[in-house]
């Protein structure tokens, strides 16, 4: 049985190339890959030398396959996943510009926004030691938000840890209604992985600090907070741990957040404390943004170990 089970949609990815990158009539390429924030996260997880394993719908289309194929390569457990012939398979683009990257979705419909709590494979879930969920598996459909939040009660009940990315997509569902199932879920999570801006949006507070005090008093025990160029926050109850940014030639950051969510629960799961998972993770999360796409790039544990080395 998988020792970290995440739960979410994940996605076939196209990925715009470098601007240098073009076909014979000039074209912009795109590369083919994979994406998903909690797909993402278990395969970080599973490169880490975690057990993890990935609850989800498909649809019985090819995109549907690769991602089953996918999966099997990673040594990511899908006995969890479901598909469904009556709905497709979501894609994605990434485009490239100096504003940053960008997402652009086709997932109306598809097979994981069609989840209810009827589908969850609760002996499954709870047969592991840590339960992963984002408020993107939340965002896509009431159905789907309604299986998160009861993914997270059987896994509570069961004994899981549960850890909660506060992911925020506003493309995906109006602020108002994204504060609310947020919160409801932050109030379930014992391990709480917001990023500074998303949390500055959802609360209306500036302070990083003060962010974390209102985190903490929700009821997580455990709140990690990346930040970009200004590092990474451990915080609990007890203590505050100020983590800088490690410096690498970064290109893309698609699924770096992913990244560090899979390597620093594999590295809790594996008996690191949490400020030092959390230092292996920040690695982890950097080295995944000097290549291009979601999950291609995530790193292993001789490179971290040899980066953090350095």
């Amino acid at each position: 049985m998988p020792d970290l089970i995440c739960l979410g949609e994940a996605m076939v990815e196209f990925n715009q190339q470098p601007h240098s990158a073009h076909d014979s009539e000039g074209n912009d390429l795109y590369k083919a890959g994979f994406g998903g924030d909690t797909s993402n996260t278990a395969i970080a997880a599973a490169r880490q030398g975690a057990k993890s394993g990935y609850v989800t719908a498909l649809g019985t289309d090819r995109f549907g396959d690769l991602l089953m194929q996918l999966w099997a390569r990673e040594e990511v457990d899908a006995a969890g996943v479901k598909r469904d012939e009556k709905a497709p398979t979501g894609i994605y683009f990434v485009t490239h510009s100096a504003a940053g990257h960008q997402f652009h979705y086709y997932r109306a419909g598809s097979a994981a926004s069609r989840m209810t709590p009827a589908d969850l494979p609760l002996d499954y879930l709870r047969g592991g030691k840590v339960l992963h969920v984002s408020a993107i598996s939340q965002a896509i459909s009431e159905t789907a938000c309604a299986t998160v939040f009861a993914a997270m009660d059987a896994a509570r009940a069961a004994g899981l840890e549960v850890c909660f990315d506060t992911n925020l997509r506003l493309k995906l569902w109006p602020l108002e209604r994204a504060r609310v199932a947020i919160d409801q879920a932050i109030r379930k999570a014992n391990i709480l992985r917001p990023a500074l801006d998303d949390a500055r949006t959802l609360t209306g507070i500036e302070d990083p600090d003060a962010i974390l005090d209102h985190f903490l008093a929700l009821g997580p025990k455990l709140v990690v907070m990346t930040m970009g160029k200004d590092g990474v926050i451990l915080a609990s109850r007890e203590a505050r741990h100020r983590l800088p940014p490690n410096r690498v030639d970064a290109v893309d950051a698609t699924g770096a957040g992913d990244t560090f969510n899979g390597s620093f629960l594999a590295r809790l799961i594996a008996g690191d404390a949490p400020l030092e998972a959390a230092r292996y993770a920040n690695a982890a999360a950097a080295l995944s943004t000097t290549g291009y796409g979601a999950v291609a790039p995530i790193p292993r544990p001789a490179e971290v170990y040899r980066f953090l080395r350095a």
